[in-house]
């Protein structure tokens, strides 16, 4: 299914998105990538959502990607005698292990890593940050805190620690049960939840053993700081802008954001940008125009994909949103400003072979009356390397691999095309002419580029390119292969 943008969209499957007809009309509508959100629903139900997403690929003839997004270690509060308390700025506040319930005083946090790791000084953040506790003093079981922000706490609320590294794995018992189960179903892209640091990424790549790609997600100050090693290590990344704006000032944000992006992009790894980008079509069938402006700035960035959470899972206008993405991109990138961005941000250190090669394929596709740059690729490292140069033409990714094109329905601009296993070049140039008629980006009197690696069928070895016609005849007739 080709789309007519080349930013993916990634929309969260929920009660309001899980049977066939909610879903085929959401990646008709424009969604490329289905995020199955581990925080909820039963392996039973998530299993369902799968056979059906695949269902909808069969049924159409299509590519779908499915990023199954685990919950992480989830820090929170223990209960209250009362249910709830009033907490006043100024007041004194102190956390413990004390299996006793709470009250206006006091409340037990059951996670003694906290408190190994906190200082004075530190700051806690309850509920979303709506109450922030400062640490007084502390010890191995207690911090005595003084409430900055007050306001109601409750049984159960969120804790988040912005101001220090907590030695906490990134995957929870429960996590590491659930990356076994989606493994084993067969998702695309894994996404890593309360990553603070490379390790917890390695960690999880070594039991997800090569079958899925990982993505980390950035939510934490730590993780920003951390970020070079952090990608490295990451074959994605997803900037979960509101937990970063619960542990950082909301100011700090747009810049990391625009930064990260950036990055990711020269490192040639996909990025998502996600959380509250049009929220307001939970209950509302039009967005705010600041939402639509956010969307919009991430396009501009030059992001991959950017992603819808509650508003497809959970909303009352799933179909809507997805759709006012796609108009939204559609329109951004129709903009000349929005390839001045785009061309102007283009800073890539090409140091081999495969980059070159790339980068003159998208020089010729810009000078030359080129359609479409057609790339052979088995593992998807060229047609990353190619999306990274955010070329003008279309990008058609020829793969013989299906775990390959579904992990690249989040790159930037890439359109897969299924291949038999090729052994020459005269067939791989074959191949991506008759792709690119069938798919409808170029005619018989077009011309193409055609990247490819010889000899094929080896990762990595993307080392020859050609202007082809999309002609057959004119192939045969000039080509001595």
């Amino acid at each position: 299914m080709r789309r007519l943008r080349n930013v993916k969209i990634v929309a969260t499957l929920g009660p309001a998105s899980s049977d066939y007809d909610t879903i085929r009309a959401l990646h008709e509508a424009g969604a490329d990538v289905f995020r199955l959100n581990m925080s909820h629903g039963s392996h039973d139900e998530i299993s369902k959502r799968h056979e059906i997403i695949r269902k909808v690929e069969k049924d159409l003839d299509s590519t779908i990607g499915i990023l199954a997004d685990l919950q992480g270690p989830k820090l929170r509060v223990g209960e209250f005698a009362d249910g709830e308390e009033e907490l006043v700025e100024g007041a004194a506040f102190r956390l413990d292990l004390d299996e006793a319930k709470g009250d206006i005083n006091r409340v037990r946090l059951p996670h003694p890593e906290i408190f190994a790791a906190l200082e004075e000084g530190a700051h806690l953040l309850v509920n979303d940050g709506k109450i922030r506790l400062k640490v007084e003093k502390c010890g191995p079981d207690f911090a005595d805190c003084t409430v900055i922000t007050g306001g109601t706490i409750s049984n159960r609320k969120g804790v988040n620690v912005p101001d220090v590294e907590l030695p906490l794995a990134a995957l929870s018992e429960k996590d590491r049960k659930d990356l076994e189960f989606v493994c084993a179903l067969g998702v695309d892209w894994l996404a890593l939840s309360f990553v603070q640091r490379a390790k917890d990424v390695w960690e999880a790549r070594e039991l997800v053993n090569g079958r899925a790609a990982v993505l980390s997600k950035i939510e934490k100050p730590t993780a920003v700081k951390s970020f070079e090693e952090i990608l490295e290590a990451s074959d994605g990344i997803m900037v979960a802008r509101g937990d970063l704006g619960v542990e950082l000032p909301v100011q700090n944000v747009p810049p990391i954001q625009k930064r990260l992006v950036r990055r990711c992009r020269r490192a040639a790894k996909p990025v998502i940008v996600a959380t509250q980008m049009l929220e307001s079509m939970i209950e509302s069938p039009m967005p705010t125009r600041a939402e639509v402006s956010d969307v919009a700035t991430a396009i501009y960035e030059g992001a991959d994909a950017i992603m819808l959470s509650a508003e497809s899972a959970a909303g009352q206008y799933p179909t809507e949103a997805v759709q006012t993405m796609d108009n939204v991109a559609r329109e951004v990138e129709a903009d000349e400003t929005y390839r001045e961005v785009i061309e102007a941000s283009r800073k890539v250190d090409r140091t081999s072979v495969s980059d070159a090669i790339v980068s003159a394929a998208r020089e010729i596709a810009e000078n030359v009356d080129i359609k479409a740059i057609c790339c052979f690729t088995q593992s998807g490292t060229t047609a990353l390397l190619t999306a990274r140069e955010r070329p003008r033409v279309p990008i058609i990714a020829m793969t013989s691999e299906r775990g390959t094109a579904r992990r690249l329905a989040l790159s930037w601009g890439t359109n897969c095309v299924m291949t038999g296993v090729l052994e020459r070049f005269k067939q791989a140039v074959v191949s991506a002419a008759r792709a690119a008629r069938a798919g409808g980006y170029a005619s018989a009197t077009d011309h193409i580029v055609v990247t490819a690696g010889v000899p094929f069928n080896v990762p990595g070895t993307t080392n020859i390119l050609r202007v082809a016609p999309c002609d057959e005849r004119l192939i045969f007739s000039t080509d001595p292969d």
